[in-house]
């Protein structure tokens, strides 16, 4: 056979159009194979290259969209996003996970990851030591590595929890890729697919052209991702500074407005007694001590109301939760609030009785009793009962305390437990309140997980309630807990 080329042959002509389009970047091109001679040979290698010039470009393309769409983002999150949506012509994938290098090279925590997957077991938070793991021969040669079977990985690594957590998601393939931004490792990329075997050494070839860029991308991206975090920290604590300013505003504000009545009466009224030309009967001057004593304690109330609350909002107020006889009590609260209630000719009185332990502060249980019940029989008409009870619920005992009153509106039970509340209904004794006593009850119970509130029909008396966990060794009971704080 003539294997030398015919220099009138058509085909030739044909070749060289087709390399004239090929240097124009057109790859769709038509030439003829046969004979498969020399000059059919030569036809062949053009077509080959048109396919693989045309591969390339499309690579080239995708590197480049992507480059710009990583570019394009600027926090972590937004430019893992990119790289999950625009490396799908390059790489297979039904997962992409990313995690950091943290404390000084030694640790490896998950820090992100997508899937098609309906399941993920290798969690945002999952970290490993990397010394002695896989991880650190991947990044200490800088080269990606496949493991095209990672249940057969799985048998020979049975240790390696983070093999299993993969495996339990349905993944049977992976491309594990270092990121090395400027010469420091700062961590790694998995793409992970369902299909085993499904990687090859083009995929390792296609994420090395990128992976210097991705990585300086990437480690910008978590830099602002973490300026943008501690903005938003500083954010808030300049909130919360501003919020705890206008609080201590307030408590001055109030401080100032609610001290100055009483101050008042109580300087008017010594003054009045250590006048010596003033000789008063036994009798007034006892009624006038009375003013005086019942000032000083609204003031002692308000300023250890304003102490409790401002320890509260700086989370310096502690509770410390044990258990304790409920019965005993519930019952020392009663005989004490009886006795203050009387001259008012109202009744406190228990219903029924409560065999079993709650946990609790001793100290705030009683605060939050006294609030309660005190407010009970402020706003209660004389002659009428406040009663307390107690009965199981669930894993808590609920504490209930029922005044014969008013009642309250739907729109003041809205506002109960907020701070320096005053409602539309008023004290039936001339009470004074310091609007602090319900916000300052609702977070304590909250502290001890509980939970308050308010059941009432305006004109028909209300019951609040809380809630106090069961002591451990009761049925249905809680576990024992330590200190908390509140705030």
């Amino acid at each position: 056979m003539n294997t030398m080329a015919d220099p009138d042959d058509q085909r030739i002509r044909r070749y060289i159009s087709a390399a004239e389009q090929l240097k124009n970047g057109n790859y769709q091109i038509d030439i003829p194979l046969d004979p498969p001679d020399a000059v059919g040979q030569l036809g062949q290698m053009l077509n080959d290259l048109a396919q693989s010039l045309e591969s390339r470009y499309r690579e080239i393309r995708t590197l480049t969209k992507i480059t710009t769409h990583l570019n394009a983002g600027l926090l972590l999150d937004d430019i893992l996003d990119h790289v999950y949506t625009d490396f799908r012509p390059l790489i297979p994938y039904d997962r992409i996970g990313f995690a950091m290098i943290e404390k000084e090279g030694s640790i490896v925590r998950a820090r992100w990851a997508r899937t098609d997957l309906p399941h993920v077991h290798l969690k945002r938070g999952f970290a490993a030591p990397l010394a002695g793991s896989s991880l650190e021969t991947i990044v200490s040669t800088a080269t990606p590595r496949i493991i095209n079977d990672l249940e057969a990985y799985l048998v020979q690594k049975p240790e390696s929890h983070a093999t299993q957590l993969i495996v339990a998601e349905g993944l049977r393939a992976s491309l594990t890729c270092p990121l090395i931004a400027n010469g420091v490792p700062i961590g790694f990329i998995f793409f992970s697919s369902s299909t085993p075997g499904i990687y090859a050494n083009a995929h390792v070839d296609i994420f090395t052209q990128i992976a210097e860029q991705l990585s300086v991308i990437v480690e910008k991206g978590h830099l602002v991702s973490q300026l943008a975090a501690q903005k938003l920290q500083l954010e808030q604590q300049n909130e919360e500074l501003q919020r705890l300013n206008r609080l201590r505003n307030t408590f001055l504000g109030m401080a100032a407005h609610d001290l100055r009545s009483p101050l008042s009466v109580i300087h008017m009224t010594t003054t009045i007694l250590r006048h010596p030309k003033f000789a008063w009967p036994e009798a007034e001057r006892q009624r006038m001590l009375g003013d005086v004593h019942r000032n000083a304690e609204y003031m002692l109330k308000l300023l250890n109301d304003l102490l409790d609350l401002t320890h509260i909002e700086s989370g310096t107020f502690t509770l410390t939760p044990v258990r304790l006889d409920l019965d005993e009590a519930l019952n020392d609260a009663v005989e004490r609030h009886a006795l203050l209630a009387a001259p008012k000719h109202i009744m406190v009185m228990r219903q029924g009785n409560t065999s079993g332990a709650a946990l609790a502060d001793p100290l705030r249980l009683r605060q939050m009793l006294d609030n309660l019940i005190s407010n009970a029989v402020k706003f209660s008409p004389s002659g009428t009962r406040v009663t307390l009870a107690c009965n199981r619920s669930g894993q808590f005992w609920r504490i209930t305390i029922t005044d014969q009153g008013p009642g309250i509106s739907t729109a003041d039970q809205a506002r109960l437990f907020q701070q320096f509340t005053r409602l539309s209904a008023r004290p039936t004794g001339g009470e004074k309140s310091s609007g602090l006593g319900l916000a300052i009850t609702r977070q304590l119970v909250e502290a001890l997980d509980g939970q308050i509130g308010v059941e009432s029909v305006l004109g028909a008396g209300a019951t609040f309630w809380f809630t106090l966990p069961i002591a451990a060794g009761e049925p249905d009971a809680m576990p024992e807990r330590p200190a908390a704080h509140v705030g």
